[in-house]
Parts: structure tokens; C-alpha cells; sequence
């Protein structure tokens, strides 16, 4: 390897304009010094001097991303020392540099403890530099300033190692640099990862691109163009911009496309907000715009402050995206709103608050995966509008569950719907541009469905279910645990009211827990085994004396008032029917598995008596969603009498014949309703007692 040494004494003339003469511009030289010896005699495998990259981030960052904070720039400088220098310590900088660079560099520091297993340690890096960023956004800036620099150098890198980087960079940092309003960054780092992770195809796809870059309708509109805004006195600068291999990913099925519906942009760069407006006049008047599709953004700004004027026109044949902005808006459109900003400055806007609440919960929810909601982030937006016309700005496909919770999180718990234009939607209906949507809220809060989940498109929506679906498991996984263990210290001749005593905190703490509610959790999941509670209740609580002979032979029993499917799962090996006697359940990490006592799946798994529990149901037990029955192989003149004698309390909503059915075998299926548990007893009782067969599962 060739060592390449860095000219740091022409690094600092470049550096100068950015830095001098700004408060703490001392901290950024002071950086320099300390990580140039830092990093003394390490070499990148290019065999450059190691200090090139770091000086390299600070740099991109200054000159392009507008972000000339001299501490922010001396983190970047620093981002690399404390993992790789033994003698630098987090201590360390904030002695030398103060709290606010250390908490930056602190952040970008990836975790020093690792298991082993690849995919678990690289979701752990993430979900601290995401939580450093929540506290500190600079984090997030400085590592997708070190994100771009390492693109930029991948070739020295083996193979594999440049693929894993590549597909990183599409799955969360070119996202990233979305969300935070990074368009250049954005454009390069899909750029260079797609070069990386589709060779040949990206090769293919850069000919075609370039093929577009002389296309002659392109030259014809900019000469058009430029003789309409001389006829109208209007100065602006008018240019074509080709869209790269950025343009082409298709980023939900992961695959590059041939070809895109608009494959060229017109710029007009203008020098006032009232010249946008006239820009626009001329484009409309020398190419007829696709109607409905000019887009205000002057007016009401992305999210990421972008602002501009957008026009769709159809030019011989080809689709054309105009984009009119002032100097000032191109700026930042390309750069980003981060130019003299900093965290330190007390009150933040709306945008880094929203950006702050993202990435917290993309670092300290493990239920959600945070390369869906850094994706569901960077998706295109709608415009939609609360009853007082405030504007709420969604990502496109957004239902109204979203909307509800970028409001308040109690207006989402509590969301049933909305209505717009006069028409009540559920909580599940897909949000149209420039809707005002009114929210309906219930008393309570909602126990949503699992689908809403998958649904949903915002990060807090998503996590706040998430969140939900996890403490209605908790409430029941609780339940169960207390009854189990309330049996089975039963079974060995132990008080019943020990349960509620402070003593069995002093027990639930021998399994390091902090409360007993925590161990009744725990019993309930199987994450914590009846005879090991029974063991430690006996030496903490009675001194280790002896108790009754371990009891065998059947399982404890447990009967709830609910049929919540984040934690109950009917198996699907046997479809158990709750209303019946024989069911039994294991206690998994995922709930609990119920089956019915003869199923042969059942036979097969091993399990100890206390690993399964007989279940049963209240009566009074709420049946929320609406059930069907079917019956195979009836006929109409058979079907109608039974369906006229079911019980009152059986709502039936219609009776259908099944696509299936044949002239001499008819199937009908009939979809009803009922309130309880005994509602549906009765009704399939009345069925039982017929003659005709039919098929039931119970949707819940």
C-alpha cells in the first residue's frame, strides 16, 4: 500500500472562510490539532493518511450542507476518536472541547460491546446513534456527512463489504438525508449505492440517461421558454436538469426501473417570490399544463422547508416537471434549513421537533422496524386540513388514524373515524390531497386492530400502536400469571393471600425484576417457569422448609374476559373454538397459543405441565367483529327456515351464495353479529341442533 499524506496546512486556507472570525471558531483548530494527533500514523486501506476523512465530513458539512457551527464542525473532526483511539475517552473530549461537542461525538460513537450475531449488533449501532440524534440532531448531520465520504471512497473497499454499505445507504441514510431535506445528498448517496448495488444495470440505466440528456424536445422547451421570459421582461436563468439513477429505484420491491413517467426537470431560477408567480404565468401560457397538477409550495412549504413552484406539462408525447424557485429557495432545496442553526438555541421550529420526535422513537421502540418508518418519512406528501383549516402534511397514502395522532396522541387513542365532505370514514380510510378531515372520537380509548399497524404511515401513529398492542398483551400476559401461580401455590399448600404481599417483590427481585406485577408478566409468557417461582418463594419466604410432594397431572386452569388478539392466537392447526370445553393454551412470548385438547399438533410438542394452562371464557366475554358461518352443500329451501329460527340475539347482516357453488351443490355463506360470548353459544347450539353441517371460525 502506497501511504498518501494529507496537507493539513492547505486543508486550513480552505477551511478559513467557513470559520473565522465565528464564536467558538477556536474549538474547530483546537479539533484539528487534537485529531490529526489522534489519528497519527493510521492509514485508510486507499492508503490515505486516516485524518483525510474526518477533515473530510467537517468539509462537507461547511461547504455543502451550509452548516459552519465551528463546535458542530470540530465534533465531525472528532467522530472517530473515542472508537478508535484507546486514550480518548468521551471524558476526554468534553474536558478539552465542552458538554455540547462531546454529546455530538458521544452520539456517532457506535456501541464497544458486540454479541456476535451481525444483524442484532448493526440494529444496536443504529438505535443509539438514533437516540444520541433525538437528543442532538447534529449527530444524525455529522454521520450522514461521514456516510457520504465513505460512499465516495468505497472502491479501495472489498466486494462484500462496499454490497452491505450500499444496501445500507438505500435502506436508511439515503432516507435519511430525505427526511432531514438533504436533496443533493440525497440525489449522490442513491446515486453511488445504486452504482454499487446494481453494476450492470446501473450501466445500462446511465447510457439511456445519458441518451436523454441530448434529447432535442428538452432543447426546444428551454428555447421557448427563454423567448416567452424575454417577450414578458421576466430575468431568470432557465436550465434542464436529467434525473440520475436516484430517479429509477424503486425503493418498496428494491429493483431499478427501465424507465420513469418523468425523466426530465426545466429549473427557473428567479430573484423574487413575486417573479415565481410570473414564471409560472409564462409556463402555463407557452405549454398547457396537465390540469390539476400545478403545486403551491411558496404557499404551504414540505415539511423540510422546501419551498418552489411545480407545473406538469405533456410535450410531445414526453411528460415535463417545471420547478420555478428564487435563489434562495434552490439553496435550500439542495442544502437544507441547517445554515445557523444549532441544538443550543433554545425553542426549535416545528420541523426539528418533528424530526427529534422521529428519530426517538426509531431508537427506543424495538416493536417498530425503523427502516419502515425512515421510508414511510421520506414518501411524498399530502396536504390535508383540520376543521379550523391548520394544515397537516402526510406522507401520500396516510389514513385518517394518521392524521388523528399528528394532531394529539389522545385524539389518536381515541379515533372511530371522521368525517369529510358531510361522509363518515372509519379509521382505516386513505387520506386524498387537500381533504379536511374531522376527527370522531369515542369516550374511551380504542383497542385497533393489528392490521392498523401495517396501515398507517407516520412514525408516531405507527409507534403509538405499536405501543398499545404491546401494553393490552402486558395487561393480560399479567392476568394469566397471577392466576397460574395462584393455583399453584394451591397445589403446595400456600396461603393465597402471599400473592399480594410486599414479600413477593423480594421474590419477583431474585429473578431481577422490579416488581411482582412484572413476575406475573413474566409467568404469563413462559419467560419465567412456575417451578422455579414456587423454588424461590421457598427460600425467601419460608427459609427454604419443605413444602408438599411437586404435584403432577393437570394443568392449571385460567378463564378470561377477552378474546384480544395481540395476545391470544387461535392455532390454526386445529381453529379452536372458544365456546367449547377442550381447549388449552401454551404460555409463549408471543401470547398464547391455544389449541384444542385432541389436536394432533398438540401431541407433538414437548412441553411441561407448566408451560400450558386449561383456558376458558366468560360468557359475557365482548365478540367485537363481525362473524360468518358457512354451510356446504344446502339448499336454499333448507337454509332459509334455520336462519328464520336463530336466536334473537344473532344480528344476521346477509346471506350470500359462494362464488363456488355449482347448481347441484349450493354454499352459502351467512355473515351476522353478535355482542357476547354466549350470543355465539346460543347461536351455534341452534345449529348443532339441526341436521346440516356447517363450517365456523371465529374472527376476532
Amino acid at each position: 500500500m502506497i501511504k498518501i499524506p494529507f496537507d493539513l496546512e492547505a486543508y486550513r486556507e480552505q477551511m478559513r472562510p467557513s470559520i473565522v472570525g465565528r464564536p467558538y471558531e477556536q474549538v474547530f483548530w483546537d479539533a484539528l490539532d487534537f485529531a490529526e494527533k489522534a489519528h497519527f500514523d493510521q492509514w485508510r486501506r486507499s492508503g490515505d493518511a486516516y485524518i483525510l476523512h474526518p477533515c473530510s465530513v467537517a468539509k462537507i458539512l461547511a461547504e455543502e450542507m451550509d452548516i459552519t457551527d465551528p463546535e458542530i464542525l470540530a465534533a465531525a473532526l472528532l467522530h472517530d476518536t473515542v472508537e478508535d483511539v484507546e486514550e480518548v475517552t468521551s471524558e476526554v473530549v468534553g474536558k478539552h472541547f465542552g458538554s455540547y461537542v462531546q454529546a455530538i461525538v458521544e452520539g456517532c460513537t457506535k456501541v464497544t460491546h458486540r454479541s456476535g450475531n451481525r444483524q442484532a449488533d448493526s440494529k444496536l449501532v443504529h438505535r443509539k446513534i438514533f437516540s444520541g440524534a433525538a437528543l442532538r440532531p447534529e449527530v444524525m448531520l455529522v454521520k450522514l456527512a461521514d456516510r457520504l465520504h465513505n460512499l465516495r471512497t468505497l472502491r479501495a473497499m472489498p466486494r462484500n463489504k462496499r454490497q452491505r454499505i450500499a444496501d445500507e445507504t438505500l435502506d436508511i441514510y439515503a432516507p435519511l438525508a430525505t427526511v432531514f431535506g438533504l436533496f443533493n445528498m440525497k440525489r449522490e448517496m442513491y446515486n453511488l449505492a445504486l452504482t454499487y448495488k446494481f453494476p450492470k444495470q446501473g450501466a445500462k440505466l446511465a447510457h439511456h440517461i445519458k441518451h436523454l440528456a441530448d434529447s432535442e424536445t428538452s432543447q426546444h422547451i428551454l428555447e421557448h421558454l427563454r423567448i416567452a421570459a424575454k417577450d414578458a421582461r421576466l430575468k431568470c436563468e432557465i436550465s434542464r436538469r436529467v434525473k440520475d439513477l436516484w430517479a429509477y429505484y424503486d425503493t418498496s420491491n428494491r429493483i431499478l426501473l427501465q424507465q420513469i413517467e418523468t425523466p426530465i426537470e426545466i429549473l427557473i431560477l428567479v430573484n423574487s417570490v413575486d417573479d415565481c408567480y410570473r414564471a409560472l404565468g409564462v409556463v402555463n401560457q407557452t405549454f398547457r399544463p396537465i390540469p390539476r397538477t400545478i403545486r403551491d409550495f411558496i404557499s404551504n412549504p414540505k415539511p423540510t422547508g422546501y419551498q418552489g413552484l411545480h407545473a406538469r406539462a405533456i410535450i410531445r408525447g414526453q411528460r415535463f416537471l417545471f420547478k420555478i424557485r428564487t435563489n434562495d429557495m434552490a439553496r435550500k432545496a439542495q442544502r437544507g434549513v441547517f445554515r445557523n442553526w444549532n441544538s443550543k438555541q433554545g425553542k426549535q421550529g416545528k420541523f426539528i421537533l418533528e424530526l427529534q420526535e422521529m428519530l426517538d422513537i426509531i431508537g427506543s421502540d424495538e416493536t417498530v422496524s425503523y427502516r419502515e418508518l425512515i421510508a414511510a418519512g421520506g414518501m411524498k406528501e399530502n396536504y390535508t386540513y383540520t376543521p379550523r383549516g391548520d394544515l397537516i402534511c402526510l406522507p401520500i397514502r396516510s389514513i385518517v388514524l394518521d392524521f388523528a395522532f399528528r394532531v394529539h396522541t389522545e385524539i389518536g387513542l381515541t379515533c372511530i373515524g371522521a368525517e369529510i365532505r358531510n361522509q363518515r370514514v372509519g379509521p382505516d380510510y386513505v387520506l386524498q390531497d387537500g381533504q379536511m378531515v374531522n376527527i370522531i372520537r369515542a369516550p374511551e380509548k380504542v383497542a385497533f386492530r393489528q392490521e392498523m399497524l401495517q396501515l398507517c404511515r407516520t412514525p408516531k401513529a405507527r409507534a403509538e400502536l405499536a405501543r398499545s398492542f404491546r401494553l393490552r398483551g402486558q395487561r393480560v400476559a399479567e392476568e394469566i400469571g397471577r392466576l397460574t401461580l395462584q393455583q399453584e401455590m394451591r397445589r403446595y399448600g400456600l396461603p393465597r393471600d402471599l400473592l399480594e404481599s410486599e414479600g413477593m417483590s423480594r421474590v419477583a427481585a431474585t429473578f431481577a425484576l422490579k416488581s411482582k406485577e412484572r413476575l406475573f408478566r413474566n409467568i404469563g409468557i413462559g419467560k419465567v417457569r412456575l417451578p422455579e417461582v414456587i423454588e424461590n418463594i421457598r427460600q425467601e419466604l419460608f427459609s427454604g422448609t419443605s413444602f408438599l410432594a411437586k404435584p403432577t397431572g393437570e394443568f392449571n386452569k385460567i378463564k378470561l374476559n377477552t378474546l384480544d388478539p395481540v395476545f391470544i392466537k387461535l392455532s390454526s392447526c386445529c381453529n379452536p373454538n372458544p365456546v367449547d370445553k377442550a381447549n388449552c393454551a401454551l404460555l409463549t412470548a408471543k401470547g398464547l397459543s391455544v389449541h384444542n385438547k385432541n389436536c394432533p399438533r398438540l401431541h407433538e410438542i414437548k412441553f411441561q405441565r407448566e408451560d400450558a394452562v386449561d383456558i376458558s371464557w366468560e360468557r359475557t366475554t365482548p365478540i367485537t367483529r363481525p362473524q360468518s358461518i358457512t354451510f356446504p352443500g344446502v339448499a336454499r329451501a333448507q337454509l332459509l327456515p334455520l336462519i328464520a329460527s336463530a336466536p334473537g340475539h344473532m344480528n344476521i347482516q346477509d346471506i350470500i351464495l359462494a362464488p363456488h357453488s355449482s347448481v347441484d351443490r349450493e354454499t352459502w355463506v351467512v355473515h351476522f353479529e353478535v355482542a357476547e360470548l354466549r350470543d355465539l353459544q346460543k347461536a351455534l347450539r341452534h345449529f348443532d341442533r339441526s341436521a346440516i353441517a356447517y363450517e365456523f371460525t371465529l374472527e376476532f
